[in-house]
C-alpha cells in the first residue's frame, strides 16, 4: 500500500496545472514565456492575477489531496502522508508529463502543510509573506518559508521528530529548485513581485 499512495502522489503531483491552464485560455506555452516556470508566479507576470490565483489553488489543492489520500489508505501509519508530502512536491517540481521540468514546489508545499501542520501553516506563511513584502522577491519569502520548516517542527510541541526530518527534506527540495533564483538574487537580477513581462501574442507558443 505505501508504494500506491507514494505513486498516487508523485502522478497527482505531476499534473501540471499551470501549463495546462495558460495552453487552454491563452494558447501559450508558459514555459517559454517569463521566468519559464510553470508555477503561479509566473502566470501572474504574464497573465495576471485572474489566471495565477487559479493556479495557486490548484496546485495547493493537490500538495493537500496527496496527504489527504494518504491518510484515508493508511490511516495507520503516520509515515505516510509525510511520504506523500514528498511525493506530490518531487511530481510538480519533475513531472513525468513534462519531461521531468516543473515548477519550484512553494504552492503545491503550502498545501501540503495545511491538513500535516494546521495552524504552523500561517506561520510559515506570515514569514513568507513578510519577506515578499520587506524585499518584493517571491523566490526569497519561498525559500525563507521553506528554511523555517523543520526549525518549526522542532520547536512546536506535537510533532515528532518524523515531521523535523520532513520539513528539512521540504526545505532542501525547495531550495534546490530554486538554485538559479539564488544566483539571481546575488547578482541582483532576480525579478522581483510585481514587475510585468512582455505578455505574449494570442496564440504564441
Amino acid at each position: 500500500m505505501g508504494y500506491l499512495v507514494i505513486g498516487l502522489a508523485y502522478l497527482l503531483g505531476s499534473i501540471p496545472f499551470g501549463y495546462l491552464l495558460t495552453r487552454l485560455v491563452g494558447r501559450i506555452d508558459i514555459r517559454r514565456h517569463g521566468s519559464g516556470n510553470i508555477g503561479a508566479t509566473n502566470v501572474l507576470r504574464l497573465l495576471g492575477w485572474r489566471y495565477a490565483l487559479p493556479v495557486f489553488l490548484l496546485d495547493a489543492g493537490k500538495g493537500a489531496a496527496a496527504v489527504l489520500i494518504a491518510r484515508a489508505l493508511s490511516p495507520e501509519a503516520a509515515v505516510y502522508p509525510l511520504a506523500a508530502g514528498l511525493a506530490v512536491l518531487v511530481g510538480h517540481s519533475f513531472p513525468v508529463f513534462l519531461g521531468f521540468r516543473g515548477g519550484k514546489g512553494a504552492a503545491t508545499g503550502v498545501g501540503v502543510l495545511i491538513p500535516l501542520a494546521g495552524w504552523l501553516t500561517l506561520i510559515v506563511v506570515f514569514l513568507f509573506a513578510a519577506a515578499v513584502a520587506a524585499t518584493r522577491y517571491v523566490s526569497l519569502g519561498s525559500i525563507i518559508g521553506a528554511l523555517s520548516l523543520p526549525l518549526l517542527f522542532w520547536l512546536f510541541p506535537g510533532f515528532s521528530s518524523l515531521y523535523v526530518w520532513f520539513g528539512a527534506a521540504m526545505a532542501l527540495l525547495v531550495v534546490l529548485r530554486h538554485h538559479a533564483n539564488i544566483g539571481r538574487l546575488l547578482k541582483g537580477t532576480e525579478s522581483k513581485f510585481g514587475q510585468k513581462v512582455k505578455r505574449p501574442e494570442e496564440g504564441a507558443s
